[in-house]
C-alpha cells in the first residue's frame, strides 16, 4: 500500500493584464492561485488547486495547512471519494461549504491527478469518457468596458476560434443593458451562441424586466440574475420569461447542487470544481443535472474542466474564463473547429510552469 506521506500547499498572487470589473464583485486586479502538490511513499505526485477572485486565499491556504494536510496524510490515497467525503466532515462544522470546499477541491483534484497517473488513464475517461471534446465559450469580465472595446474584444474570442461569447450586464441602468446586448448581437450575427451574466446583481422584478429586453436578441441563457440562495426566484424569473436560466458556481456543496437541480428549473448548472470540493463533487453535480435533464457546463479552470465536460453525455458549454489560469500550465486550452480539446496525458492534464508562477507566490 502506497500512503500520502507529504501534502505542499502554496498560494500565489497573479495580476491580470488589465482590470476586469462585473456588477456584484467589482474590480478585479489579480486573482490567487492556490496549489497542492501530494506525495506519495512511493515519490509518486498529483498536483491540485483552486483559486479565487482575488481575496480569501490566505483563509484557504490555511485550512490546507492546519486542518487538512494533516488529516489526508498517512491515508490511502486510492478512494478518493470516500477521503473526501471524510474531509467534509472534518471541516464541516466550521466550514461547510465556502472556504472548506476551496480547499478540499485543492486536495481532491490532486488525488484525482494520482488515480489517472496511477492507472496511466486521462481525467476524461476516468470522469465517464463520453468524448474527449465538448463545446466552449469566451466569458468575458467586461462590464466597465466601453461598447466599443466591448465588441473589439469578442471579436478576439471569434478570432481564437470560439463559436460562443458571454458577456456581462447588471448596469444601473437596465437599458444600457439592453443596448450592449443588441449591439452585441449585431456584431457577431444570428450562428454564434450568446449567454449574459448578471453576477446576481438583480432582484427578481428586475431579473424578469431585464429578460423580457434581452428576449429579442437570442441569448441561450441568463446567467445568476440573482443570488443563488433564492431557488423560488430562479422559478418566479423561468415562469414569466422565455431564457433558460444558468447557475451554480456558487454552490459549494453537493447538497446545494441536488436542491438546485430539483427544485429550480433550470436549463443549465456550471459547477466550477475549484470552489465546490473539487472533482468529486462537480461529478455528482452532473449526475444530478442528468436526473433532472439539466445540461451540464463549468465555469473558470477551463484548462481542467474540458475534461471533466467532454466525458460527460449531456455536456453543454465549457467556459473559457477570463482568469487565464491556463497559460500558466503546460498545456493551454486547445480548441479546434469550436471545439474545446481535453488531454490525453494520465491524470488531470494540468501542470504548473513554475518559471511561470514562481515569481508571484505569496507563500
Amino acid at each position: 500500500m502506497t500512503d500520502i506521506s507529504a501534502v505542499d500547499a502554496r498560494l500565489y498572487r497573479i495580476p491580470l493584464a488589465e482590470v476586469l470589473t462585473d456588477a456584484k464583485h467589482g474590480d478585479h486586479t489579480h486573482f490567487e492561485l492556490v496549489t497542492v502538490t501530494i506525495t506519495l511513499a512511493d515519490g509518486m505526485q498529483g498536483t491540485g488547486y483552486t483559486y479565487t477572485g482575488g481575496w480569501g486565499g490566505h483563509a484557504i491556504h490555511a485550512m490546507l495547512v492546519h486542518d487538512l494536510a494533516s488529516f489526508v496524510t498517512g491515508k490511502n490515497p486510492d478512494n478518493v471519494e470516500a477521503l473526501h467525503d471524510d474531509m467534509q466532515w472534518h471541516v464541516h462544522y466550521v466550514g461547510r461549504g465556502g472556504i472548506a470546499s476551496f480547499a478540499i477541491a485543492a486536495i481532491d483534484i490532486a488525488l484525482w491527478d494520482l488515480r489517472g497517473k496511477r492507472q496511466n488513464t486521462p481525467l476524461w475517461k476516468l470522469a465517464g469518457g463520453a468524448s474527449n471534446h465538448c463545446k466552449a465559450y469566451c466569458g468575458g469580465i467586461d462590464l466597465n468596458f466601453s461598447l466599443d472595446k466591448l465588441l473589439n474584444n469578442i471579436s478576439g474570442y471569434l478570432d481564437r476560434g470560439f463559436n460562443g461569447v458571454k458577456i456581462k450586464v447588471g448596469r444601473e441602468n437596465l437599458n444600457d443593458d439592453i443596448e450592449r446586448v443588441a449591439a452585441v448581437r449585431r456584431h457577431i450575427g444570428p450562428e454564434i451562441a450568446f449567454m449574459v451574466d448578471a453576477n446576481y446583481a438583480m432582484d427578481v422584478d428586475k431579473a424578469i424586466e431585464a429578460a423580457r429586453g434581452f428576449s429579442p436578441h437570442d441569448l441561450l441563457w441568463f446567467e445568476e440574475p440573482v443570488i443563488p440562495e433564492d431557488l423560488q426566484g430562479y422559478n418566479r424569473i423561468a415562469s414569466c420569461t422565455d431564457i433558460p436560466l444558468a447557475m451554480g458556481e456558487n454552490l459549494h456543496t453537493a447538497f446545494e447542487f441536488d436542491q438546485a437541480c430539483q427544485q429550480t428549473q433550470l436549463g443549465f448548472l456550471q459547477p466550477d470544481a475549484g470552489t465546490c470540493g473539487g472533482i468529486t463533487t462537480w461529478l455528482r453535480a452532473s449526475e444530478y443535472a442528468a436526473r433532472n435533464g439539466i445540461s451540464i457546463c463549468s465555469h473558470g479552470m477551463q484548462e481542467l474542466h474540458v475534461s471533466l465536460l467532454a466525458a460527460q453525455p449531456h455536456a453543454g458549454w465549457l467556459e473559457a474564463h477570463s482568469f487565464p489560469i491556463d497559460e500558466y500550465t503546460t498545456r493551454p486550452l486547445k480548441v479546434e473547429n469550436h471545439m474545446a480539446i481535453a488531454p490525453d496525458e494520465p491524470g488531470t492534464g494540468v501542470e504548473f510552469v513554475d518559471e511561470k508562477i514562481a515569481p508571484f507566490r505569496l507563500i
